[in-house]
């Protein structure tokens, strides 16, 4: 099975540190994010993995090269200019069979073969990756009706919604909703898909998941990776692959 990494965002909310080198490059103990992905997904049978990237992409090529070293083949796809989030698959050629598609900052302990036999379950063009995320409000809520009559007043609510893991499971037929070269992002090309009443479906998942998007996210990436290897990388945990055996 192939997976297409997508790293070619500048990641600012994650400035200064993305200002020289690319967010799945950032460290989680003695290997960088991507590492830990790339792992993952060789566990879980992939053995073809194209990164898409874009900003300081040399800095991924010269780091993880052909692949070989972590057991699997690498692929560059190149943008010459922002393409959104789902706007680069239209560069990678030869997706010819169901692939994973996945943001590279993402740390979580998802079982990407359970994740793709639900899709094959389902018959799902598209399959998206769910998590539940709490919201604090950190304010007083009003609820006024038409005539700013106060209705309800809520002193710190929080709210649940189900959210994206930034990780998907396509049907080669989706390349048909995205256009060569033009800029289209995943919620964007959802609704095409949606619109289309293409079978779009979204999979519970309930353990670890972290998104890597803000400085204090990094911290916490940072601290609970290495008080839990074990759960990211399973028996190869203590052992040492691409960064870790240079």
């Amino acid at each position: 099975m192939k997976a297409v990494i997508l790293t070619g965002g500048k990641g600012s909310r994650l400035a200064p540190y993305t200002g020289v080198l690319p967010k799945p490059l950032m460290p989680l103990g003695d290997m960088p994010v991507l590492e830990v992905i790339i792992r993952q997904l060789k566990r879980a049978g992939v053995s073809d993995i194209i990164l898409a990237a874009g900003h300081l992409a040399y800095l991924l090529r010269a780091f993880f090269e052909d692949g070989e070293r972590f057991g699997v083949r690498i692929d560059y796809s190149i943008e010459s200019e922002p393409l959104g989030t789902a706007g680069p698959l239209a560069l990678v050629p030869n997706l010819q069979d169901t692939f994973i598609t996945m943001n590279g900052d993402v740390l979580t302990t998802l079982d990407y073969t359970g994740l793709v036999k639900f899709h094959k379950q389902q018959q799902a063009l598209a399959t998206i990756a769910m998590h539940q995320r709490k919201v604090s409000i950190d304010f007083g809520v009003i609820h006024c009706d038409g005539r700013f009559r106060v209705v309800d007043y809520l002193e710190k609510p929080d709210h649940q919604y189900s959210v994206s893991m930034g990780i998907y499971i396509f049907e080669p037929r989706v390349l048909e909703y995205i256009e060569p070269d033009r800029y289209l992002d995943f919620p964007d090309l959802i609704r095409i898909l949606l619109d289309n009443n293409e079978p779009v479906v979204a999979y519970p998942y309930r353990g670890y998941w972290l998104d890597i998007g803000r400085p204090e996210d990094y911290e916490r990436a940072a601290r609970e990776f290495e008080e839990m290897r074990s759960l990211f990388l399973g028996s190869e945990g203590e052992e040492s692959v691409g960064s870790s055996s240079q």
